[in-house]
């Protein structure tokens, strides 16, 4: 059986490096996007160098027509994409009184705008193949919400939103849309942020450590897969005890 194609966005570093390799590890067929070229063929070259397939695109997935574009190069490299992982992102501080509407449009862009563009392009070729796995990347933040982060706790609200919706339109024709809301990760994005912001989350947690890029990797392996037959609409939450449901 040919291996099946997945797209990864944001894939250059972070989560979602740690899922590209995860799931190149796994046998999927993994195009690689990130808004650098030397990130993303980084990453393909480490699959490359472990047996794995992949290949690689550079685009912004706030942008239609870098959407279309990448979306084209995915299906030339390995033929109708069967998973899709929106996964990319940024990260910014800010209090609300001193939120610029720059601020909080790109972030939307980002994150929401990019989920919708993306899903858009992917979609129709799902439904034609009647089977497909869409796994959004959101945030525990988006459930609980966060001080200096209202306009990405409001993005990630709206991604976990939008799997919902998604998930009623299409699972009965095949395609499965699922979320995951990680806690904070120890990734380039989380470091980002202040040193006072992360020791205070530290101290929140109930494990009392932020998690690893591959405990989230494994979280969208497992939807990924057959054994996730039954979860539709759902959002997981490897956050380290942050948000229990």
């Amino acid at each position: 059986m040919a291996a099946v194609s997945a797209l990864v966005t944001g894939a250059g570093s972070g989560i979602g490096r740690a899922i590209a390799l995860r799931l190149a590890a796994d046998g999927y067929s993994v195009f690689v996007n990130d808004l650098s070229a030397d990130r993303a063929k980084a990453v393909v070259d480490e699959i490359q160098a472990s047996g794995g397939t992949a290949a690689f695109g550079a685009g912004d997935v706030g942008d239609e027509t870098d959407v279309l574009r990448l979306h084209g190069q995915a299906v030339s490299a390995h033929g109708t994409v069967g998973l899709l992982v929106n996964n990319a992102g940024i990260a910014h501080q800010s209090l609300f009184e001193n939120l610029s509407v720059t601020d909080f449009d790109r972030m939307f862009r980002v994150h929401v705008r990019g989920t919708f563009l993306m899903t858009k392009a992917v979609l129709p070729g799902m439904l034609n193949a009647g089977k497909g796995v869409i796994v959004n990347i959101a945030s525990q933040l988006g459930q609980i919400g966060g001080v200096e982060l209202v306009h990405y706790s409001g993005a990630k609200g709206a991604i976990i939103g939008m799997t919902k919706a998604l998930a009623r339109e299409v699972s009965a024709r095949g395609v499965r849309v699922n979320a995951v809301a990680p806690g904070p990760i120890n990734t380039p994005l989380v470091m980002d942020l202040s040193e006072d912001w992360r020791a205070a989350k530290k101290a929140e947690l109930p494990l009392g450590r932020f998690g690893e890029p591959a405990e989230v990797a494994a979280t969208v392996a497992f939807l990924a897969s057959d054994e996730a037959s039954l979860f539709v609409g759902q959002t997981l939450g490897p956050n380290s005890g942050d948000v229990m449901l």
